[in-house]
Order: C-alpha cells, then sequence, then structure tokens
C-alpha cells in the first residue's frame, strides 16, 4: 500500500507533536486524521526495520548502510527513508554525496504518548 504524503500534510517539525493520544477524552476529525496518517507511515514493515535500525545505532547511519539489511533497492530506501522524514521521525544530514539518519529526539516518545491508555482507564 503507497502512502501518499506530501510536506503539506505531514511537516516535521510537527507530524508526531501533532497527533493527541487515542486516549483523549475526544478526538477532532482533523486529529484522528493526523494521527491515521501517522499509523499509515509506519504500517509499512520496511519502515518498521528502518526504525529499528536506527533505534539500535548508535551514530547515524548512512542510507549506503541500510540496502543490505533491509534487502531493497537504493531508490526504495530513500523513498522509505524519506517518508519517515517528512513524518518528523527521522532527521537528515548530508554528508558529501551521502545521506546520514537517525531517530529524531523525542519522536519516540511522541510515538509512545499516542498509545497511552494509563490516563483513560
Amino acid at each position: 500500500m503507497a502512502v501518499n504524503m506530501t510536506v503539506a500534510q505531514i511537516h516535521p517539525d510537527s507530524a508526531v507533536a501533532c497527533c493527541v493520544p487515542v486516549s483523549a477524552p475526544t478526538l477532532s476529525d482533523a486529529e484522528a486524521e493526523a494521527t491515521a496518517r501517522l499509523f499509515r507511515v509506519l504500517g509499512d514493515s520496511a519502515r518498521v526495520r528502518i526504525l529499528n535500525l536506527l533505534a539500535t545505532s548508535d551514530e547515524p547511519v548512512c542510507v549506503c548502510n541500510l540496502i543490505e539489511p533491509l534487502g531493497l533497492s537504493q531508490p526504495t530506501v530513500s523513498h522509505h527513508l524519506k517518508t519517515l522524514t517528512d513524518a518528523g521521525l527521522l532527521d537528515r544530514e548530508q554528508r558529501g554525496k551521502w545521506a546520514y539518519f537517525s531517530l529524531r529526539p523525542g519522536a519516540t516518545a511522541r510515538l509512545a504518548g499516542l498509545l497511552d491508555f494509563k490516563e483513560c482507564c
């Protein structure tokens, strides 16, 4: 399933921050849609594996080092990385001709907060 998102739909500085926990007393249509878009980004196993590889690395990872572990072509890996970056989950750093990626600070905590049910029950 393709996830077609533009920067206007999910902006790196606000994507994860825009979403309220699903345990909130009420969700507006816009809040529910923003949260659903983020879950669609995470609904691809390659993207989940990318997050795993970056979460277990002490340093930013070059796109060239993600191709073999994922078993995907460079353009496909780059597409997934762009989607995750546009969703505000990754930071991208250009070093010469290669791009290096890392988890955006605070992104995982905000993701975890989306599913925090201790407030509701």
